[in-house]
């Protein structure tokens, strides 16, 4: 197990690299000069070089990539121009938020996936089959910059049934994680769906309804159990896309996370918070490969890590 998990790690490696550098070639690629936007339009040329020499902005871009290479590399995502603070210390600050409305979307994913997956692969080729298909082409077609905002018309604007936006109670998580979980679950149902109706042809499931067993028993203590392989593979990847799908559905609810600081950092084209984000993310979304890797095991005994 524990070579396993090595050997993962260590090929995870070049994928960072590989994020890492994109990240800071775009960065510094876009249009701007974030020392402009630090001290406005009416600032002396002078002071705009010596900050610039201050940040170490005015060095040749592989001198810069080499220097933040050699800071990740000692744990140090250097300091953000807009906070004036240490990247990582932002980030982390935010990154809990992040992970709140990640999690509640996946309970909202799986909670209205794995039903109706289910429905569907029990009534297969019925009306109920036919509606849910409906139903999930419908939470395919409309993205979550257009469900979000539709959301906050009906039940904040003209219900005033939940908030609009910020980080509260409970409340303020419903509207985001439904946003964030709907097209998701979309995806969720259509594949449980499919990897049932798979399980129901086999041939144990037939020797188990010769035994007599109910179709219930047969659905949930066979069918499905075998068939989670493939559901928490789409799960967890769904969880690492619920990390970066965050940027668009935090803007609109002004969720406080590193999607929304993500955006702020862009804006003011602060390009060491910039890459501690996306790093961030692409950490997360490694790590929940690995642990969706590890979970094979408890769930199916033939699973063998070599």
């Amino acid at each position: 197990m524990i070579r396993y998990i090595s050997y993962r790690l260590l090929l995870a490696l070049p994928a960072l690299w590989l994020i890492v550098t994109m990240v800071f070639m775009l960065a510094h690629i876009v249009p701007g000069d974030p020392v402009a936007q630090m001290l406005g339009e009416g600032a002396r040329a002078d002071d705009l070089q010596q900050l610039r020499h201050t940040l170490g902005l005015d060095l040749p871009i592989p001198v810069q990539y080499g220097r933040y290479l050699a800071g990740i590399a000692h744990g140090n995502l250097g300091e953000s121009f807009r906070f004036q603070q240490p990247v990582l210390q932002v980030v982390i600050s935010h990154y809990p938020a992040t992970l709140e409305l990640a999690f509640v979307a996946l309970l909202v994913c799986a909670g209205i996936g794995i039903p109706a997956g289910l429905m569907a692969a029990e009534k297969r080729g019925r009306s109920r089959d036919h509606a849910i298909g409906v139903l999930t082409l419908f939470g395919l077609s409309v993205p979550n910059f257009a469900l979000g905002p539709v959301l906050i018309l009906i039940f904040s604007v003209m219900l005033g049934w939940l908030p609009v936006s910020g980080r509260g109670g409970p409340a303020h998580l419903i509207l985001p994680a439904v946003t964030l979980g709907a097209a998701l679950a979309a995806i969720l149902t259509r594949m449980v769906r499919s990897s049932v109706i798979e399980e129901l042809s086999s041939d144990y499931v037939r020797t188990a309804r010769a035994k007599g067993l109910s179709e219930s028993a047969v659905l949930f203590r066979h069918a499905f159990r075998n068939a989670l392989i493939p559901i928490i593979t789409i799960l967890g990847l769904q969880f690492g896309t619920l990390l970066a799908g965050t940027i668009v559905t935090e803007s609109i609810f002004s969720w406080p996370g590193i999607g929304r600081l993500a955006v702020q950092a862009i804006g003011a084209r602060d390009y060491p918070l910039l890459q501690g984000c996306i790093l961030m993310i692409a950490v997360s979304y490694v790590f929940v490969n690995l642990l969706t890797d590890l979970v094979y095991a408890f769930v199916d005994p033939r699973v063998r890590f070599e």
